[in-house]
């Protein structure tokens, strides 16, 4: 038995021809545009023959004939028992104009040759898109009553089906399959649609909370989800049989389940927080069309939107569909599969295979380099304070990810003994002696950094100044206070204010800067850092709103402590849980990979909610904090020192509870 098909690579098409390849005797011939051995080949693989029982026509679906000369088109005239339509665009976001030539234009050309070779039946795939949003159940042997057909996808599906019915003059049998997802069995799928636009968003919020939290979400319309291996069994089983009782067959979900069902089923597959409330869209048709188009032409409100929309990967009006209304009779499929076994799966029994699939093959963030070297390779960051410490262990993890990395510290010395650290390392870094609390010196190091590097593509502003004393004991030392602020918040945004102009030019650009936990847990005694940090983190936070939509990045890492010279003098942090700088350094390595506006520990994240939502308390814990731990020995006054004090029980405690945190 000879088929000719066309979309033979498809999604469908290509499992169909390897169900029609296993009849006995069976020859398909499959339309392609490039019927090379590079394309052809894979295809034969797939379908376990050779090109004898497989064979490629050449020609395109958009031209006359389907460009297929009339010589070889007489070839196949009365040889053809069935002729499988299949090619089309299945894509909400595709143009209008493209919809309109694959799906209309392209359906009239396979009418006309499957009328000129006297084909046996013509098979048109359709969709229950031909339906519009009508509201109602549309059944079987419905057609002209469709309607809401404004969106192109709708309206081209609906078109190209009537040029079907109007215009072939041979036998017709017309499919609808619901919203076809992967195979129920392996999951496997070829591109993103229907549901798939929201497993972003139900990994972001697995990614989020635990499971157990519940979650508010939306309700609409019923979604009719079918797998594609029941659309291609249905397909094929129905094709050959010897009568049919309906020229039209909805490959359909008898029983399809709501839109907040769907994603419930989805996130319990993700194991994501499931929708505990969920808000009935049909709600909002109560606002009038008018006042919700002009909500969405305010600027800010159209900016949000876009912005969500594209991180998540919705496309336009994916959210107009939420409320689908029309649910599909399918009486004659359901009788005509009848004794074969075949039958549409329940979602909730494969979806964790359709998940699982998803995440390990079509999950966007799969194509993007998440590597430190896929981020800094071949661009200038410059690292302040970068001679010891946090700033020389990041320095060694870009300078081996191949960036042109540069630190800058006020010690020649221990600049040239991290350039020759790094050299052992088999890398390259340069460095530049300055004083970052001396602004005309900031100056000089930007117009060097704009003049021999042309800027930079990353600042991290490491460098700073620590001082752990208490307010009462800094009655005569206000110099402290001028000592944080000029080198932890002027030195920082001269820096970044002198290297901004490059990175907007160059529309791209990240700034790092060093916060602390102490901005999020209002530490005591050290009200000078924390305060000069502080305003660091609010300058950052109204820069970020400024450069936004110039791709300049801004990222705040309020690191925990970190064992580094700058907390030696306080003996006190000898044997209290601290991080390595190499720790501190993965956090500066995460800021460059990710970009996330924000880098905080749980337990700094923790402090800021109490200072914010119960204030009494949080002072109360820090105030016990304050009182349990006195002031060094070097705020004290006796440098000398080297003796770490004895702990007592409850100051061992309290430090393992507050991990991190400065105290």
């Amino acid at each position: 038995m000879n088929y000719f098909v066309t979309g033979a690579s498809g999604f469908i098409g290509k499992r169909l021809v390897r169900a029609l390849l296993q009849r006995r005797g069976a020859v398909v011939y499959f339309l392609m545009r490039d019927p090379s051995p590079e394309r052809v080949q894979p295809l034969l693989e797939y379908w376990g023959v050779d090109e004898k029982r497989a064979v490629a026509v050449q020609g395109d679906l958009t031209l006359p004939g389907l460009g297929i000369k009339p010589a070889d088109r007489r070839k196949y005239e009365g040889k053809i028992r069935h002729l499988f339509h299949l090619a089309a665009i299945y894509d909400l976001k595709a143009d209008a104009q493209s919809q309109l030539q694959v799906n209309v234009e392209g359906t009239r050309q396979v009418v006309a040759f499957a009328n000129a070779i006297k084909a046996g039946t013509l098979h048109h795939v359709s969709s229950i898109a031909a339906a519009g949003l009508y509201e109602g159940i549309f059944r079987e042997d419905m057609f002209d009553e469709a309607e809401g057909l404004d969106h192109p996808y709708f309206e081209t599906k609906h078109v190209s089906e009537k040029v079907v019915r109007k215009e072939s003059k041979v036998p017709v049998l017309v499919y609808r399959p619901g919203l076809v997802i992967g195979d129920s069995r392996t999951g496997e799928m070829d591109k993103i649609d229907g549901p798939y636009y929201f497993f972003k968003l139900i990994q972001r919020v697995r990614q989020m909370l635990p499971p157990w939290v519940p979650t508010i979400g939306l309700e609409g319309g019923r979604i009719n989800i079918v797998p594609v291996d029941f659309v291609v069994k249905a397909l094929d089983h129905i094709a050959h049989l010897r009568t049919h009782e309906s020229d039209c067959y909805h490959l359909v979900d008898p029983e399809p389940m709501r839109v907040g069902d769907v994603l419930n089923t989805f996130a319990e597959a993700a194991h994501s927080p499931r929708m505990s409330l969920r808000i009935n869209a049909a709600l909002l048709g109560f606002i009038p069309k008018g006042v919700k188009k002009s909500m969405m032409a305010l600027t800010p409100v159209r900016r949000i939107r876009g912005a969500v929309m594209k991180d998540l990967g919705l496309p336009d009006g994916i959210l107009d569909f939420v409320n689908y209304p029309t649910r599909f009779d399918c009486r004659h499929t359901t009788a005509a599969l009848k004794g074969s076994g075949i039958a549409c799966p329940r979602l909730r029994d494969y979806a964790w295979t359709i998940w699982d699939y998803w995440e390990r093959h079509l999950d966007p963030d799969l194509q993007i380099d998440r590597t430190l070297r896929g981020q800094v390779k071949g661009k200038v960051v410059l690292i302040t304070g970068g001679s010891s410490g946090i700033g020389l262990a990041a320095a060694r993890k870009i300078a081996e990810a191949g960036a042109v990395t540069i630190v800058c510290g006020r010690d020649v010395d221990k600049l040239d003994e991290a350039r020759a650290l790094v050299k052992a390392d088999g890398h390259v870094l340069h460095t530049f002696s300055v004083d970052l609390s001396d602004m005309a010196d900031v100056d000089r190091m930007v117009a060097w950094l704009n003049t021999t590097h042309g800027g930079v593509d990353i600042l991290v502003n490491n460098a700073g100044r620590s001082i752990r004393r208490a307010i009462e004991a800094s009655q005569e030392r206000f110099h402290d206070f001028e000592r944080c602020m000029q080198l932890n918040y002027f030195g920082a945004i001269r820096t970044t204010m002198g290297l901004l102009p490059r990175m907007v030019e160059k529309r791209g650009g990240q700034v790092i800067n060093i916060s602390s936990i102490g901005v999020l847990t209002n530490a005591p005694r050290f009200s000078a850092y924390v305060a000069s940090k502080s305003a660091l983190d609010a300058w950052t936070m109204c820069a970020s709103s400024e450069y936004s939509d110039v791709g300049v990045r801004f990222t705040t890492i309020n690191m925990p402590l970190v064992r580094t010279p700058m907390i030696a003098p306080t003996k006190l942090y000898n044997n209290v849980p601290t991080l390595s700088p190499e720790e501190a350094a993965d956090m500066i390595v995460q800021a460059i990979v990710y970009k996330p506006a924000r880098i905080a520990t749980r337990l700094g994240i923790l402090g800021a909610v109490m200072h914010a939502t119960v204030p009494r308390l949080a002072q109360i814990v820090m105030n016990t904090s304050f009182r349990m731990f006195p002031d060094s020995a070097a705020a004290q006054g006796d440098k000398a020192s080297t003796k770490a004090p004895t702990l007592n029980a409850d100051q061992v405690a309290f430090q393992q509870l507050m991990r991190g945190i400065h105290f």
